[in-house]
């Protein structure tokens, strides 16, 4: 595959206009000047992640005898956990100072799994084997990943936009939506892995 033909079909598998709404909803308590730098970090540690995994992924996960099965397991079993988050948010009492100290995602769920998810992972470890030139293999995550970077980057004006009752409606029905995603997830990882037992 080309390096143009990778990239897009990473960007797809990123799905950064899919992922706006949630960036919107997990990024509401944060300050407006301090979105845009928690979204720039959060993508570069999803790229570091990403880069790891298209030189080490085969490797590591043959050495932990993890099999593709048991990260889509995993993947929607956090996303599920994250998606009840959302459609039951815990209640925090009003102008209570502390519980904003806390409201900044970091990591989970914004870089790891929301951009660099199982599927780009898997994804980018089975390009990796057919791809024989690594720098094609960086240019095309580099390609998506900018691209996403960008769009996402985009997303704090939306808040404005929406105001804070159609974030907290949006939030409910990316919840709705997540719930299926991950419950898909968690069942292609558990049909794939019965499939290989009893094959």
């Amino acid at each position: 595959m080309s390096l143009f033909a990778i990239s897009f079909s990473l960007f797809l598998l990123m799905d950064p206009i899919g992922n706006i709404p949630f960036y919107i909803s997990f990024l509401k308590g944060v300050e407006p000047r301090r979105q845009k730098v928690v979204i720039v970090r959060e993508l570069l540690i999803a790229l570091g992640v990403i880069i790891l995994f298209s030189f080490l992924g085969n490797g590591l996960m043959d050495f932990l005898h993890v099999s593709s099965d048991t990260i889509q397991i995993a993947g929607g079993i956090i996303l599920f956990l994250i998606c009840l988050k959302m459609i039951f948010p815990s209640p925090t009492p009003p102008h209570h100072e502390e519980t904003t100290h806390f409201t900044e995602p970091f990591i989970v769920p914004l870089a790891v799994p929301l951009i660099a998810g199982p599927s780009v992972l898997a994804a980018v470890m089975i390009y990796t084997r057919q791809e024989t030139d690594p720098l094609i293999m960086v240019g095309a995550i580099l390609l998506a990943w900018a691209a996403s970077l960008v769009i996402l980057l985009a997303s704090s004006y939306l808040k404005t936009l929406l105001g804070s009752r159609g974030i907290l409606a949006m939030e409910r029905l990316m919840g709705l939506i997540l719930t299926l995603i991950a419950v898909q997830m968690f069942l292609s990882g558990v049909s794939s892995f019965i499939k290989h037992v009893s094959a």
